[in-house]
């Protein structure tokens, strides 16, 4: 259902999808599912492995028809972006402008989804997370109101944007400082399953030192390439486009073992991120992450390797982290986790019987990790419980959130997401 200026709104809201084309039918939507008493879900890009951006119980806001993408701003870079745009509609009008921003990494994601919960991706220990770029943004909370949200105006709902998932409002408006880039260095480096910790040992210990510039991603057990007996993969971007910078960063990579495969070359910025698209009918994933410390990495390390090898591991993804993200305080957005080295998750992916039959060996594969472990990542998890919201925000990011949302929604409208209620405890939406 579109909304349209030109006539009157009178939908029966309950199980409809609404597809407002611009901020006032956004909070017109919004102000008739308070209302109405309706549960409501906000659609970006729709990529949310735990189903967040629809509902059966009531209405789902599209923001689909609100993508433009605009450089308002020459000489500082701002950009403009609906909330309904994806980082492949991004990507084509900055590139051509030699422009980026630090997102994801692949192009069908929603800029909100990802910007929202953190945004780690190929430029991360350069220019820090997605969140980490947002200058400003535009915002219908509960009550219908249109707010801007930024350093000065709201900063309290703007801290709250910033990691806090869609808690507070509809974000209908995002405003980046995009910075100028080049071409960048991009590909994978292989080595032997056997050579999988003596290679990542390796390759944690270089990122420590590595230049900002090299972002990267370690896989091991990918199935498609064999399961247990499966290369290492190293998926790298070196964040510029000077061939002998990118050979002496990349050099200590190419030593950790013996290369099987190595296609790192020089591409466009906005070629980097990947396709994507829906999965096939019948098809789910399983996907669940966690943050891992320095001084915890060498046992996380051990665990996975050796679960890699049994034989009867999920896709395992390890991301480095450190670099820019770090740099910015711990309680300056509601993203918490600015400290861990490595983000790790696990990936099982087919017809629905398949991934339900493994899902108990895979909660006994995270346990005996737990120890080691602090943390998950919103946008990696394919449930939203109680324990889950607990992980994604510490107990300080947690209370305060919760008082963002006594603020801007008091009666726990936006309840579909890793929701933080506004009385501290997780529940259901409250009564108004």
């Amino acid at each position: 259902m579109e909304l349209s200026t030109e006539s009157p709104i009178r939908p029966a809201l309950r199980g409809e999808t609404i597809r407002p084309g611009d901020v006032h039918e956004v909070s017109t939507a919004v102000r008739l599912a308070a209302d109405g008493g309706l549960d409501v879900a906000v659609r970006g890009g729709g990529h949310s492995f735990a189903g967040l951006s629809t509902t059966g119980t009531g209405v789902v806001i599209d923001l689909s028809r609100l993508d433009q993408v605009r450089v308002v701003d020459e000489e500082h870079h701002l950009v403009r972006v609906g909330g309904g745009a994806t980082w492949g509609q991004v990507g084509d009008v900055l590139g051509p402008k030699g422009l980026a921003i630090s997102s994801g990494d692949t192009r069908s994601v929603g800029v909100g989804g990802l910007t929202l919960s953190g945004g780690i991706g190929w430029k991360v220990r350069k220019h820090g997370l997605a969140l980490d770029c947002l200058r400003a943004a535009q915002v219908v909370t509960a009550d219908g109101a249109v707010l801007r949200a930024s350093s000065e105006e709201n900063p309290e709902l703007f801290w709250a944007i910033r990691g806090g998932g869609g808690n507070v409002g509809v974000v209908t408006e995002f405003e980046f400082a995009a910075h100028p880039t080049t071409d960048v260095f991009f590909g994978k480096i292989t080595f032997p399953a056997e050579q999988a910790r003596a290679v990542l040992d390796g390759w944690t210990r270089y990122l420590r030192r590595a230049p900002a510039e090299l972002s990267s991603i370690a896989n091991l057990a990918n199935p498609m390439t064999g399961g247990a007996s499966a290369p290492v993969e190293l998926h790298v971007c070196w964040d510029g486009d000077d061939e002998g910078e990118a050979d002496q960063g990349l050099a200590p990579l190419r030593t950790l073992g013996t290369v099987l495969e190595d296609d790192v070359a020089k591409r466009p910025w906005a070629d980097v991120l990947e396709e994507g698209g829906p999965m096939p009918d019948g098809f789910r994933v399983a996907v669940r992450s966690a943050f891992v410390a320095p001084t915890r990495t060498p046992a996380v390390l051990d665990e996975l390797v050796e679960i890699a090898e049994s034989g009867a591991a999920p896709f395992i993804s390890i991301r480095a982290l450190g670099g820019a993200v770090e740099q910015v305080p711990d309680d300056a957005t509601a993203y918490a986790h600015r400290s861990a080295e490595l983000l790790i998750l696990t990936l099982a992916a087919g017809p629905a019987a398949y991934v339900e039959e493994g899902r108990s060996a895979r909660a006994e594969l995270w346990r005996g990790l737990e120890p080691h472990l602090s943390g998950a990542y919103a946008n990696f998890l394919d449930s939203a419980t109680q324990e889950d919201v607990r992980a994604v925000y510490p107990p300080s990011h947690y209370a305060r959130l919760a008082s963002a949302k006594r603020r801007y929604d008091p009666a726990n409208l936006f309840a579909g997401n890793h929701n933080v209620p506004p009385d501290g405890d997780h529940g259901e939406r409250l009564s108004a």
